[in-house]
């Protein structure tokens, strides 16, 4: 149900008091205002406590810094007049003992009459006596259609076109920011570009790292890696690739279902992370990175607080890659935690959101150890798919050397001997082949001469592999992921 449906139906029950939680003030009383036009006259009264009442010339600052003064004039319109009276940051005063008793006995009145209070604040702030009287309703930020039209009306101003595509793109970039913001935000696009193009899509990104900045618990990130740069993991790949434009209007017109996210199992330094960055580049979504610790607070409350505003940010930015990295370590914590059981309630809201969410948050997870996973995280329903990511096989390995070689030594990339270097490096993981380069890099450096094939095969002798470090825990780790218990990324 719609913000606007479930506000007419509030009204008709004749409900007291309704407290709207939003920051966009403004709009929320133009749509305050649409709804009375459509369902009957009603009057509006619009209460602040610097100004008092001030949309109507004949009680133009009643009750200026009086709140208790703002109800008495509630009681005073006549029983018979149908109104609405907005009061603006009005939970500030709910712990007044005056202010309180008065709103109690007011209720009272309302029940009888066609009077509605909204209190208008940015969060939920309700003291316990008043929550069998007061009804919470959440004013969302701007839907697609209201993005269209802001949208709309700006190219039809600047009497410009634009491509059905772009135009597509700079809607789904807009979501999650408040329609001030995305007024804000094209204002200056067009001031610097002169036009709306792809090029805006950066600016609107920029206005969402501020978003996320302010809130110290998720972090924005910028990648410029893609699909490509992954060497091998041919299997998880094609599985990206198909869901590419899963997140488009098309998509969604075609009935299909958004999807719900990845979780990649497997040894450190294979490119789990690293395909967590290309994931949101070749979306083309915004990525942003959980670390659980962020939300583990000291005052009693605050962790569950933190984990359901981090929910709330991710939701309202979507459609975006959430990336967590290595949640092995935080299930891991959950029995060693002397924290009344915090931690399990912090994971079990996560574990739950993941089951139900209904926004296209597309959540990408990273794990090393699997034994830690609770069976209620890795069970269908929380992610599309599960993949084993494994060391790198001689084909992939030769991809991965030629990825990082080709980056290096564009011109020249093809005179290193990948066969050679590809057979020396069994069982090295992608991070760890990286290294090797990066030694036979110095071992040149320092002797003033470009670095060849031998160098990063001294590299890679230099070099002692996590698979020797941890012979049997990789072994086991390989045999178990054979087993057929989940997908392997790559193609064997």
């Amino acid at each position: 149900m719609s913000f606007t449906q479930e506000f007419n139906l509030l009204l008709k029950a004749r409900y007291p008091i309704i407290y709207v939680t939003t920051i966009e003030e403004d709009r929320l009383e133009y749509t305050v205002r649409n709804c009375i036009k459509k369902n009957g006259n009603r009057g509006i009264y619009i209460w602040d406590f610097v100004e008092g009442y001030i949309n109507n010339p004949n009680n133009n600052g009643i009750a200026k810094r009086n709140p208790l003064q703002a109800l008495e004039f509630i009681e005073k319109i006549t029983p018979d007049t149908p109104a609405i009276f907005l009061l603006k940051d009005f939970n500030r005063f709910l712990n007044d003992v005056s202010i309180s008793r008065k709103l109690k006995n007011l209720i009272r009145i309302l029940k009888t009459q066609p009077k509605t209070i909204i209190i208008v604040a940015p969060d939920v702030s309700i003291p316990n006596e008043f929550i069998d009287t007061i009804t919470i309703l959440e004013f969302q930020l701007p839907q697609l259609n209201e993005i269209k039209q802001e949208l709309n009306r700006l190219i039809n101003s600047l009497n410009q076109k634009i491509d059905n595509n772009v135009f597509e793109t700079l809607v789904n970039s807009c979501q999650g920011l408040s329609l001030e913001r995305i007024r804000r935000v094209l204002s200056k696009i067009i001031a610097l570009n002169k036009t709306l193009d792809t090029r805006a899509i950066e600016l609107i990104l920029k206005e969402k790292r501020q978003i996320i900045y302010q809130t110290q618990i998720l972090e924005f990130c910028l990648s410029e890696n893609t699909i490509t740069d992954i060497g091998g993991l041919k299997n998880l790949k094609n599985w990206l690739t198909q869901r590419s434009k899963s997140f488009s209007n098309r998509a969604k017109n075609y009935g299909l279902p958004a999807p719900r996210g990845l979780l990649l199992i497997g040894i450190q330094g294979t490119g789990k992370s690293l395909t967590a960055k290309a994931i949101a580049n070749d979306w083309q979504l915004p990525l942003l990175k959980l670390d659980f610790g962020r939300l583990f607070g000291g005052i009693v409350g605050e962790s569950e607080m933190k984990i359901r505003q981090m929910i709330q940010i991710a939701e309202t930015l979507a459609p975006c890659i959430l990336w967590i990295d290595e949640i092995d370590k935080t299930f891991g914590q959950i029995n060693s935690r002397s924290d009344s059981g915090t931690t399990s309630r912090v994971l079990g809201t996560f574990i739950t959101w993941l089951s139900e969410k209904t926004a296209p948050v597309f959540v990408v997870s990273t794990a090393n150890n699997f034994d830690v996973l609770p069976v209620e995280l890795i069970r269908k329903g929380r992610f599309d798919e599960i993949f084993f990511v494994g060391l790198p096989l001689e084909e992939e390995r030769k991809l991965i050397f030629s990825v990082h070689l080709s980056k290096l030594r564009p011109d020249s990339w093809q005179n290193f001997n990948i066969n050679i270097l590809s057979q020396e490096s069994k069982n090295f993981s992608g991070a760890e082949i990286q290294q090797s380069i990066i030694e036979g890099m110095h071992i040149a450096f320092n002797e003033n001469r470009e670095f060849t094939t031998n160098d990063i095969r001294k590299g890679l002798k230099e070099i002692i592999p996590i698979s020797k470090m941890n012979f049997e825990e990789i072994e086991s780790l390989q045999n178990w992921a054979l087993s057929g218990r989940f997908r392997i990324a790559s193609t064997l």
